[in-house]
């Protein structure tokens, strides 16, 4: 076994360079369980989404083309693209030499493919899965959102009184009581912490925080000084995306809402990393970068790219399919760098060119950031880290949405006294 095997199986992270171009695979799965102690999570809880294999596909070439042959004479001709699809084109098509590249390195490294189909599997049997869960969004949208409270489960019997809520009789250890709704609710013990919600269950990792509320609220989290800021801020906006309406997985909101977000406020005064999600469209791009950006006053941006693939490797879909490529955009940049030499700055400066490569989870789940750009965030160290819009909670990280416990639900973890 390779050292770059090795530590792939600790880390989750296994980088290859090519062409000048820094290939990185994750394995989420691995990186997310180093933020839990008692629990971990399933990696077929993760890896929900079930994919076709390049042999499947095969075997159904006959069938597909037979169905071609019949479509075709009902198949309207091309239309001209517009001028925004045109420049989307030509942005794809120099983005696509490298993104080939880089998945020629990935299937080459022939160790990591080895591994692939054991990343999805699970070796434990999965408590059983509930046909509902929580609908936040809903819920914090009704008159009685202020009064709904979600109780905290700590082992500990002797915490301190500084942990804010109010305390509940002695069941074994300290049951604390928080309003869930606008209000920062932090577990700030070393290990996880169960909590429950209308007899749900959800797995609090150590060291998290997190808000729930609308974007009327977010200005909640801005810190009363800069010292206190944060050093690197993810952001994955639901942006207005015809794929996430049809699915109705989430409300979208109008692109420009998001001038509103107090990102700069929120920025340490040392510095601080923005990791913002896009999807391919060529307006959004076009706003981000001149009106977005600025607006939150984030410069020196690079692009990378996150490349989806599936256990065997292959693409999850054709690399050239214009409206669903399968690829999304991560646009990195800074706030409040002090100086413009680089060589100067306790990180390291960003390069060009990253291919983030994974196995996606859920649907709009994106792969975790921060061991991956722990070396790219400026400021003082350990980095306070925030995600906005989360889904999810991190060890150390404070997490602000209107469904940040949505995948700490108890059906996506198991015990770890139950690995096998």
């Amino acid at each position: 076994m390779s050292d770059e095997v090795r530590s792939f199986l600790d880390t989750g992270i296994y980088r290859l360079v090519r062409d000048g171009s820094k290939v990185v695979f994750l394995d989420p799965v691995r990186i997310i369980n180093h933020s839990y102690t008692r629990f971990w999570v399933s990696p077929s809880a993760y890896y929900s989404r079930s994919f076709e294999t390049t042999t499947a596909a095969l075997k159904t070439d006959a069938v597909e083309d037979s169905r071609i042959l019949k479509k075709r004479k009902r198949t309207r001709a091309p239309r001209d693209l517009n001028e925004s699809e045109r420049a989307a084109v030509k942005r794809h098509q120099e983005a696509r030499t490298f993104l080939l590249n880089a998945h020629k390195a990935f299937l080459e490294a022939a160790e990591l493919q080895a591994l692939l189909p054991e990343l999805v599997k699970s070796e434990v049997s999965l408590p059983t899965r509930r046909a509902s869960e929580q609908k936040f969004i809903q819920l914090g949208s009704l008159w009685q959102a202020p009064l709904y409270e979600i109780s905290l489960c700590f082992r500990n019997k002797n915490l301190s009184d500084d942990t804010g809520g109010y305390r509940l009789g002695d069941h074994g250890g300290t049951i604390i009581v928080h309003q869930l709704y606008n209000n920062l609710i932090c577990n700030e013990t070393n290990e996880d912490v169960e909590a429950e919600f209308q007899s749900n269950r959800y797995i609090l990792p150590s060291r998290s925080c997190f808000h729930m509320s609308d974007l009327q609220q977010v200005r909640n989290l801005v810190p009363a000084h800069s010292k206190d800021g944060f050093n690197f801020i993810v952001i994955d906006p639901p942006w207005e995306n015809g794929s996430a309406c049809q699915k109705a997985v989430y409300p979208t909101l109008p692109n420009r809402y998001f001038l509103y977000l107090p990102v700069k406020e929120l920025a340490h005064e040392g510095g601080a990393l923005v990791a913002l999600w896009m999807t391919n469209r060529e307006k959004l791009r076009i706003f981000v970068e001149n009106e977005l950006f600025p607006a939150w006053g984030v410069t020196k941006f690079v692009l990378s790219y996150w490349l989806k693939v599936k256990p065997d490797g292959s693409l999850i879909g054709e690399l050239d399919l214009f409206h669903h490529r399968p690829y999304e955009c991560l646009l990195l940049g800074y706030i409040n760098l002090q100086n413009d030499d680089s060589r100067a700055m306790p990180f390291e400066y960003l390069g060009i060119n990253q291919v983030i490569v994974s196995i996606p989870g859920d649907y709009s789940r994106k792969p975790p950031l921060g061991q991956l750009l722990k070396d790219h965030i400026p400021g003082p160290k350990p980095a306070k880290c925030i995600e906005l819009f989360a889904r999810e909670l991190g060890a150390g990280w404070t997490s602000w949405g209107n469904e940040p416990l949505h995948f700490q639900d108890s059906k996506y973890f198991v015990e770890r006294d139950n690995e096998r």
